[in-house]
């Protein structure tokens, strides 16, 4: 009894390799099922914005109610905010003509901003200990900043001096390989690491995403994005049904939350 009750169950999922696969294609559905609705419905990004954010907050509204971890609901809030992303960032990106580096760096200080005022009322950041309303908001202020963020530094890196989606996203998954040795091979806060793939894999699903959609002549295979969308929704689908699917959990007492930050 005392073993189980020092444990914090999370309402978000474990932290494992399946959970990094299915987030790279959910932000790769974000970049398509955003653009397919801003550009190829031709809605624009005002309104685009406008009803990914409402169907966010709806959700997330849902997830805080719950009274534990359910993976498709998690994962639906999950696509909710990397097209809600995909949407915002174009919207101040272009619509604003704030540009990829005044928006990217904006976002940075926002997506850190959430998590410095998470650390200090909390005393942790770590997703492990998602299980109450005030950190279940933090966590979902802090998960939109930073799909918002990847949107943006996705589109600076391609676009920028032409360098080209495919070249984008080689970069960012060098990125995520060293994140990947670092957690191995050295002592670096793995909260910090977390945050640091976690804004990573948002940049290479955009940059995916546009590989996929965009026109020939831009570099793209010009799918179209309402199938690519499709295709993308089931295959996350599928992986939800066949990859081990459990609440994170942390055990040990305060002490140890703080260790990791």
């Amino acid at each position: 009894m005392n073993s189980i009750s020092q444990k914090v169950i999370s309402k978000v999922p474990a932290v494992t390799l399946g959970f990094w696969i299915i987030k790279i294609i959910c932000t790769t559905l974000g970049e398509t099922g955003g653009d397919a609705v801003t550009m190829t419905l031709n809605l624009g990004y005002l309104i685009g914005t406008a009803i990914f954010l409402t169907i966010l907050i709806v959700l997330i509204v849902i997830q805080t109610k719950a009274k534990k971890f359910h993976p498709s609901l998690y994962w639906a809030t999950i696509i909710a905010s990397t097209t809600a992303g995909t949407t915002m960032a174009d919207f101040f990106d272009r619509s604003l003509g704030i540009g990829y580096t005044g928006g990217s760096l904006i976002l940075l200080l926002c997506v850190l901003a959430t998590l410095g005022l998470w650390k200090w009322s909390s005393g942790t950041i770590s997703v492990e200990t998602v299980n109450t309303p005030k950190t279940e908001t933090f966590y979902w202020i802090a998960i939109t900043f930073s799909q918002t963020l990847g949107t943006a530094l996705g589109d600076w890196m391609a676009d920028t001096n032409n360098f080209g989606y495919l070249k984008a996203s080689a970069v960012f998954g060098i990125g995520l390989l060293i994140l990947s040795i670092m957690y191995y091979k050295t002592q670096i806060s793995r909260v910090w690491l977390f945050w640091a793939a976690f804004i990573l894999t948002r940049p290479l699903g955009a940059t995916l995403g546009d590989f996929l959609d965009k026109p020939i002549s831009h570099g793209g295979l010009n799918f179209s994005r309402p199938l690519a969308s499709l295709v993308l929704l089931v295959i996350v689908g599928v992986l939800i049904a066949i990859l081990p699917q459990r609440a994170g959990e942390h055990g040990g007492g305060r002490k140890e939350l703080d260790s990791g930050l």
